[in-house]
């Protein structure tokens, strides 16, 4: 059953629909195969919204980039999925991973800071780029032409460039056409009815082309946690971990707590509050996923996985010892129901792992059982592991 409910219709200004054809702009995301085809027209409304009128393909395509990196580099989301011998599909995401190898740039890179690394390896990039300029700049535009009952020849970039500057001469305005420059120079020009269209509703189309793209990123990234999250940076405020310090803080001052990876006692409020299986990819501060960890090794860790032998018992002996002070201690129980608001959303933990009763066997069991699938999927979803 699809998770999602029905695509909401595209809403524009009625206004527009006695000049210009919005039904067919509405089809410019239909039936797409490959992940690009959303982030074309996602650049071409950026820049429109900032005035530009005319573009090449490669100014295109750098927005593209851009707009892409944060998602494939930080949380090795496939934009297209992987081939059957488990290489990258998408084009675009072959260019964010060629550029990733050419630079040093991190994943939450600023847009001057990839567009600066982009020039800089003008030449290594050449060809994922121009790969990208073969058909989707001239498929965004069939439903146009498929509206007006006409076949089209898709084989001749040529042709296909003349076409598309007769269709709008003849029939109906499209939203833009192409000059006659060649592969990434060629010039993309925006049509002036449009432009006023698309900067009046920018708000709108922009959320109607983030809703399709999640939809397609979530149906080719099954096992990937809170998809709609991973688009673009996070405003670090949404980590909620101060409940869960305090928790291991009384813990700390009842009973002796060794970090997993190191094996020395942990000393209080000289820790840091990490995630086993790293946040980029749960997206979430379930209490069950965190654990003191020595602050020194915290950063060297980053968003790797621990290696799961020998280093899962460790932290589930850890984690067993929090849930045994939090049956035996009142006050450390009342620290844990400070949690339950934000780091206690799991129904398995509340109902399974966090029930009274539970022996050691019993408890390491349900934490295993629920937290290995979530680390596999990690590991098939590209998460490195960390070797410490």
């Amino acid at each position: 059953m699809d998770q999602y409910p029905s695509s909401p219709k595209l809403e524009i200004d009625a206004s527009y629909y006695n000049t210009l054809d919005v039904d067919s702009f509405a089809l410019m995301l239909k039936d797409p195969s490959y992940c690009y085809k959303f982030y074309w027209l996602e650049a071409i409304v950026g820049l429109i919204s900032e005035g530009v009128t005319r573009t090449t393909f490669n100014e295109i395509i750098d927005e593209m980039i851009c707009n892409a990196w944060y998602s494939v580099r930080e949380f090795h989301i496939h934009l297209s999925g992987l081939q059957g011998d488990g290489q990258v599909r998408d084009g675009l995401e072959r260019a964010i991973l060629k550029l990733s190898e050419l630079s040093d740039l991190p994943a939450n890179a600023s847009r001057v800071e990839i567009r600066n690394e982009i020039r800089r390896f003008r030449e290594e990039l050449y060809q994922a780029k121009e790969q990208l300029t073969h058909m989707v700049p001239y498929r965004a535009l069939a439903g146009f032409f498929a509206s007006a009952g006409e076949t089209v020849d898709w084989e001749s970039v040529r042709r296909l460039t003349a076409y598309v500057r007769n269709f709008n001469q003849d029939r109906t305005s499209l939203p833009y056409i192409f000059g006659e420059s060649s592969r990434l120079k060629k010039e993309v020009i925006f049509h002036p009815d449009w432009i006023r269209m698309i900067q009046d509703n920018t708000v709108s189309i922009l959320g109607w082309i983030q809703y399709e793209k999640v939809k397609w990123l979530q149906n080719n990234n099954p096992e990937v946690p809170g998809l709609v999250y991973k688009l673009a940076p996070m405003d670090d405020k949404m980590r909620k971990l101060a409940k869960v310090r305090k928790l291991w803080e009384g813990v700390l001052e009842c009973r002796e707590i060794c970090d997993i990876f190191t094996g020395e006692p942990m000393r209080p409020r000289q820790y840091d509050i990490d995630h086993f299986i790293p946040w980029s990819f749960v997206m979430n501060d379930e209490l069950w996923n965190l654990m003191p960890m020595d602050s020194s090794l915290n950063s060297s860790k980053s968003n790797r996985l621990p290696q799961w032998d020998p280093f899962f018992e460790r932290f589930a002996d850890n984690q067993y010892t929090l849930y045994s002070l939090i049956q035996e201690r009142p006050g450390i129980h009342k620290l844990y129901e400070g949690c339950w608001r934000d780091n206690l959303h799991s129904i398995w933990a509340g109902q399974e792992l966090y029930r009274p009763g539970n022996t050691k066997e019993a408890f390491c069991t349900i934490l295993r059982k629920n937290m290995q699938p979530v680390y596999d999927s990690a590991r098939r979803q590209g998460y490195e592991v960390w070797i410490r």
